[in-house]
């Protein structure tokens, strides 16, 4: 039903849209929509930069093994004996 409106038909719908609503409301409401499309991109590149910030920072807190050749019998054996 819908494929077949084209264009003919969609200017139709949007002079009917603009006699009943009017070009001042059309254009706030507009307005009002890139603002809010705005506001969304500028979230969405924020809630990424704290993702990010959250990544470098639980990466800086993960403890650093440099022997990685350590035999694990003999660290818990040195562990049992600390306790």
């Amino acid at each position: 039903m819908l494929n077949n409106i084209g264009l003919p038909g969609l200017l139709l719908i949007a002079v009917v849209v603009l006699v009943l609503f009017g070009r001042g409301k059309i254009s706030s409401l507009m307005g009002e929509v890139g603002k809010g499309i705005t506001s969304f991109k500028k979230g969405i590149s924020e809630g990424e930069k704290d993702q990010v910030d959250v990544a470098e920072i639980e990466d800086k807190d993960l403890p650093k093994h440099t022997d990685m050749g350590a035999d694990p019998k003999t660290d818990v054996k040195t562990a049992k004996d600390k306790v």
